[in-house]
């Protein structure tokens, strides 16, 4: 049995869960997600808490991916989530422009405009060079912090770009003969 699929799924007393054919409705503080569970997965509660179980042994490696998706679910309308990243280099900024439209000076000759996907929050600090993003959805989340990053990736030579909060970088040496 998958180790990860018999774990049980604590459930919040502000959380409600509705399981409607294979459909499940996560409701929340923070919001409410929709998802499907593979043909074969079931949800049930006890207690406080959600298991989820298979059909059978076929389904072994669907059973703790459904499991993992209620459980990041369950906690993001609950908690939300959160990645951190950091925009390093002279003159390399970022500012909100209204509530869905993030603006990025990052050494090109255009300034870069990046539409925020429904449910994503992006709270820039004071000094313009870190960006804290926010919401319930966990692959969402991950994803917009992905192609942010990708817009400029950090330079092996001086380690300018956009990177994640606590990213250890390694830094290459420049050419040996130039003095």
């Amino acid at each position: 049995m998958s180790r990860v699929g018999r774990k049980p799924i604590p459930l919040p007393a502000t959380v409600k869960v509705a399981v409607k054919d294979r459909q499940v409705e996560v409701k929340g503080p923070k919001g409410t997600l929709q998802l499907s569970l593979p043909a074969g997965i079931s949800l049930q509660t006890v207690k406080n808490e959600l298991i989820a179980e298979r059909a059978n042994d076929a389904l072994a490696p669907l059973h703790g991916l459904a499991r993992s998706l209620v459980a990041n679910a369950v906690q993001g309308v609950s908690q939300g989530f959160q990645k951190d990243l950091d925009i390093v280099g002279v003159g390399y900024r970022a500012e909100m422009k209204g509530k869905t439209t993030l603006v990025l000076s990052l050494g090109f000759s255009h300034l870069i405009e990046y539409r925020l996907p429904p449910g994503i929050d992006i709270a820039v600090d004071a000094k313009l060079t870190h960006l804290t993003i926010t919401g319930t959805d966990r692959q969402c989340v991950g994803q917009v912090a992905a192609e942010l990053r990708a817009l400029r990736p950090p330079d092996p030579y001086k380690n300018k770009g956009v990177r994640y909060t606590g990213e250890r970088l390694k830094k290459k040496e420049g050419k040996t003969g130039a003095k």
